[in-house]
């Protein structure tokens, strides 16, 4: 039995099951995505690349309710957050078809001594390998597949096993826009492989880079058989986010923007708020209110209209937050709320009192649970920010603009948003550090990952 299958997360049905693919079929898949890269994305001008991208962004706008409608039934996204998925793909798509050309220009460089001239070239690597996982299946392969195929590089995508049935569509999206663009038709092949297969595509001499999205476990697997072939990898991992709260004009938006940033995708976020810094002067206004309205969204049928909390992607995700919260309490943490789970159906929980010495500090929390801390002022509250083996994003919520950007310095993390919460956009870089991974993806930074920086240098 293929461990590629569909389980609905409401029911826990099994719905569908996909085979994977045989070793011959993945060797067939290596070769002609080479041969893509060699015969055309690194022959044809950007425009071409361009071009076929231009068809994917339009096929994702014109298939978003059945696109969206598969997410739902796959991780169990409420219906309304993943039409908003599909159209944010579509909007990172359409980034690199107008700004791929730009971005990818020739730099001149400015010789210090002698004549002529030098400049840098951007040139594509060739084959890359992307391991993407099922909490944003168009939203992650969009920014991975989107800047690389218009730099001129061909794309092998391993998607989640709960994600067949969005995987498979993503690549008849591709396959219909080569057949409407006239493109390669091997430029972006998706692949059914088990972990040990994967690890065979990441050794092939083929392929020239890796990225993955996943957890510490997965980027860490990776990353050494990665760099066992001395391939380049980007890592995009977990986060503990931190919302840092020092003061505020309306206590009732933030504390809604701070429900919003815990909520999204069922709460299953890499770079959600996860853990609530703040100052004692409002913690417990804060705390209260922030209870209230994070317990009202309950858990919810997917589809219907107005949910926004659906069930937890998977009963192995349902069991191991259920086994997470359990021990925070065993260990002394102190319950502000929590609700009895109902199969994947798992009611928002809130936690404080958590100390260093618990293992909730420092874990990972992938649902509706979220950890409270008082601290005394902006110095404990980036000391405590910055206790976590995690950098990925952060929030910070203050009135005064010199110490927003102030804690911005102070911060470790990768992305920083100051009095928002959910901003991203096509144009903004994503990535953190520590062990959250390193590299970026979107914005004008996703192009200068996996190209050759090729300097040409001509003789006056």
């Amino acid at each position: 039995m293929t461990h590629y299958a569909v389980i609905d997360p409401a029911t826990g049905e099994t719905l569908e099951e996909y085979p994977t693919i045989t070793d011959e079929a993945l060797q067939d898949a290596l070769a002609r995505s080479s041969a893509a890269h060699r015969d055309w994305s690194r022959r044809v001008p950007i425009a071409d690349r361009a071009a076929l991208i231009q068809k994917v962004a339009d096929l994702h706008l014109e298939r978003r309710d059945e696109l969206a409608a598969l997410a739902v039934r796959e991780m169990g996204k409420p219906l309304e957050q993943a039409l908003g998925e599909v159209d944010f793909a579509a909007a990172i798509y359409q980034y690199y078809v107008d700004n791929g050309e730009k971005y990818l220009a020739d730099e001149p460089i400015e010789l210090e001594d002698g004549g002529g001239s030098a400049f840098i070239r951007r040139a594509s690597l060739g084959v890359l390998f992307g391991i993407m996982p099922w909490n944003f299946p168009y939203y992650q392969v969009a920014r991975f597949a989107g800047p690389n195929i218009v730099a001129g590089n061909t794309i092998l995508l391993k998607h989640a096993p709960q994600c067949p049935a969005s995987a498979t569509a993503i690549a008849q999206i591709f396959a219909d826009a080569v057949d409407a663009t006239g493109a390669h038709p091997d430029v972006y092949i998706n692949l059914f492989a088990t972990n040990e297969q994967s690890a065979t595509v990441i050794e092939d001499p083929r392929v020239q880079g890796v990225s993955v999205t996943g957890s510490e476990r997965a980027g860490s697997a990776v990353a050494e058989a990665a760099g066992r072939a001395l391939k380049k990898v980007v890592l995009e991992l977990g986060g503990s986010d931190p919302f840092i709260l020092l003061s505020t004009n309306d206590l009732d938006a933030a504390v809604q923007d701070a429900v919003n940033a815990r909520l999204d995708n069922n709460g299953q976020s890499c770079n959600a708020a996860k853990r609530f810094i703040v100052v004692d002067g409002l913690f417990d206004e804060f705390a209260e209110k922030f209870t209230s309205a994070f317990t009202a969204a309950q858990p919810a049928d997917p589809m219907a209209e107005g949910t926004v909390l659906g069930p937890l992607s998977s009963e192995a995700a349902t069991e191991r937050l259920q086994e997470q919260l359990d021990r925070a309490i065993a260990q002394g943490a102190t319950v502000l709320a929590k609700g009895e789970t109902r199969g994947n159906f798992f009611p928002p929980a809130v936690l404080a009192d958590v100390t260093p010495e618990m293992d909730a500090y420092r874990e990972e929390f992938f649902g509706p649970v979220a950890a409270l801390y008082r601290v005394r002022d902006e110095a404990d509250a980036v000391r405590l920010a910055n206790d976590t083996p995690f950098g990925l994003g952060s929030y910070v919520y203050t009135t005064d603009d010199a110490q927003a950007l102030r804690v911005a310095d102070d911060i470790d993390a990768g992305m920083v948003w100051i009095n928002l919460v959910l901003g991203d956009a096509a144009e903004l870089p994503f990535g953190g550090v520590k062990r959250s991974g390193s590299g970026r993806e979107m914005g004008r930074f996703a192009l200068e990952e996996f190209v050759n920086k090729k300097l040409i240098r001509i003789a006056g």
